[in-house]
């Protein structure tokens, strides 16, 4: 039996894969964490802890680097909201150009107006004006999972399309519409539009990514779309151009308390993923990826180990590794099956055919971390 620790609610319709096998909850001693935004940096984990699986994209909440040292396998689930978040962000590109949420604040006043309501409306509507889309430039800086939804749906509501991500794979590239123009780097994107979607992680080389000095040089009445992270858009040069009209609106998935109740800023509650149907689908991704993992020792998906799966060939021995880890130096006579892959420097070792013998000398090699016999 394995204790799979659930640190926020994961739908039903992912931990019901397990099986029977896993007991999942406010468990002791878990085999393996799923986690949706939890924070996880104060806790201690045992050595018996195997993976950590967030469901959803963002793993920040992880102290990923801590988990690589102890040889903890940190999973994420891309792509499974990401069409719940395009479809928010499609939402926020309407709501940055067409004065909705204050049309819909200031009609509530109306309220026992009576047979006066009507021409109230007439005479106020004109402060809520705003311009459609169509026929304007989006900017798109990230072509992921979600980036990439993202400039299509644009495409197809009549927008004009540029986005940049300098680890745009070709797979990705092919799934863009044709009508998405590729620019050369971040910063011809941000200022050759006249609206900007951010879809990056929040790295020590992303944050602040829009400041003061990426601002000036964007188009006067830009609007700014965050739906990845707090800290990619500084937040006192975003107040200074919203107040000077050179940022015309600021719509986030991430508020802070600084610009709450700002003038021209929107702050959705981190609605991006808030659907039932993304909650399934991370849910199912998450647990697919622990049970094969610790079955099988599969790694897909991962955020901080190599990717490496394999069909199973026997008995089977994995290895997290330091990357010049010599694990070849130990002979395994019955090997049905040797696999490796490197990330960073760490590395990932499968055994096929190796006995529980096997895996107790590999322990002993300089730099091994963690070793598994799966029987």
């Amino acid at each position: 039996m394995y204790n799979v620790l659930t640190l926020n609610k994961i739908a039903a319709v992912g931990t019901k894969r397990l099986g029977d096998n896993y007991n999942c909850g406010e468990v002791e001693n878990p085999d393996a964490v799923l986690v949706r935004s939890a924070s996880m940096h104060d806790m201690e984990f045992a050595d018996n802890l195997l993976a950590i699986a967030r469901a959803g994209a963002g793993t920040n909440n992880i102290p990923k680097d801590k988990c690589s040292a102890q040889g903890i396998c940190v999973f994420n689930t891309p792509g499974a909201n990401a069409n719940a978040v395009k479809e928010l962000v499609l939402t926020g590109l309407l709501l940055s150009s067409r004065k909705v949420v204050e049309g819909i604040e200031w009609a509530k006043t109306l309220k026992g107006t009576g047979d006066d309501m009507g021409k109230l409306v007439e005479k106020g509507k004109g402060q809520f004006v705003g311009p459609e889309i169509t026929g304007k430039t989006l900017g798109v800086v990230g072509l992921g999972a979600i980036g990439i939804l993202v400039a299509n749906v644009a495409v197809a509501v009549g927008m004009d399309v540029i986005g940049f991500d300098p680890f745009l794979s070709e797979a990705n590239k092919a799934k863009l519409d044709p009508a998405v123009q590729i620019m050369g780097s971040n910063e011809e994107v941000m200022v050759n539009c006249d609206y900007l979607s951010i879809h990056v992680p929040l790295l020590p080389d992303t944050k602040d990514m829009v400041d003061a000095e990426m601002i000036a040089k964007m188009r006067d009445g830009v609007r700014i779309l965050n739906y990845s992270r707090d800290g990619l858009v500084n937040s006192d040069a975003l107040l200074d151009a919203l107040k000077s009209g050179k940022v015309a609106k600021y719509v986030t998935d991430f508020g802070n308390d600084k610009i709450l109740g700002e003038e021209n800023v929107i702050v959705i509650p981190h609605l991006g993923a808030s659907t039932p149907e993304s909650e399934d689908n991370c849910a199912v991704m998450a647990c697919n990826q622990i049970k094969d993992y610790i079955e099988n020792g599969n790694i897909v998906n991962s955020v901080n180990l190599p990717a490496l799966s394999v069909p199973r060939n026997g008995s089977r021995v994995t290895v997290i590794s330091k990357a010049d880890a010599d694990v070849k130096s130990v002979t395994v006579a019955g090997m049905t099956g040797f696999n490796t892959k490197t990330r960073g420097e760490y590395a990932y070792t499968i055994i096929d055919g190796a006995t529980q013998e096997d895996a107790d000398k590999l322990a002993a090699v300089d730099g091994v971390i963690k070793v598994r016999f799966i029987g």
